[in-house]
């Protein structure tokens, strides 16, 4: 058991400082997110292929009870955040398109909102984004490290992906299981 533990703390301190490494990744992934969402805010008109693709994920939703419904949500964000981590492998472009496709997608959707009820719902999103909004930045940083870690060799790239897995396991993981559970159950609390 002590042993056990002690290779947890050891993962554990590798994972952070991995991110540490990744940091400068990380910010530039969300700033790309924040600068797409403000486009998506500002120029909704462009983007209202979002209206088609969220009535979608909404009819795949309906119906479900409350721990069908976290389940759900943890699927998906566990498959867009690990294959954004994988990814990033070709040069970067896979995190990058998808942080700026997601981030279009709710500065639409923060516009729609904002224009039925002001600002007094974007509180609601907040909860939810609390924990999956750092757990995706830090996965597709961590891509787009990965992609460019390729083009120094594949020694720094094996020891790059190494940790990459090791820091979506020890961290990622667990911020994606804390948000799946309050966006499920805040959902469950509005049906």
């Amino acid at each position: 058991m002590v042993k056990r533990e002690l290779k947890f703390k050891e993962q554990m301190k590798e994972a952070w400082e991995y991110l540490k490494l990744s940091k400068k990744y990380i910010y530039a992934i969300t700033i790309a997110f924040v600068l797409s969402v403000i486009i998506g805010f500002v120029f909704p008109e462009r983007f209202e292929i979002f209206d088609r693709l969220f009535s979608e994920l909404a009819q795949e939703a309906r119906g479900l009870n409350w721990i069908e419904m976290i389940f759900f949500i943890l699927q998906n964000n566990i498959i867009a955040c690990f294959l954004g981590l994988l990814f990033g492998v070709i040069l970067g472009i896979f995190p990058l398109y998808s942080i700026i496709f997601n981030g279009l997608g709710i500065g639409y959707i923060l516009q729609k909102v904002f224009l039925i009820s002001g600002l007094s719902d974007f509180w609601m999103l907040f909860p939810h984004g609390i924990f999956e909004l750092p757990a995706v930045f830090i996965s597709l940083g961590m891509g787009l490290r990965l992609g460019l870690l390729l083009l120094k060799g594949m020694k720094e790239f094996k020891s790059g992906f190494y940790k990459s897995i090791n820091s979506f396991l020890m961290i990622v993981l667990p911020l994606l299981i804390l948000a799946a559970i309050i966006e499920g159950t805040l959902m469950a609390l509005y049906k």
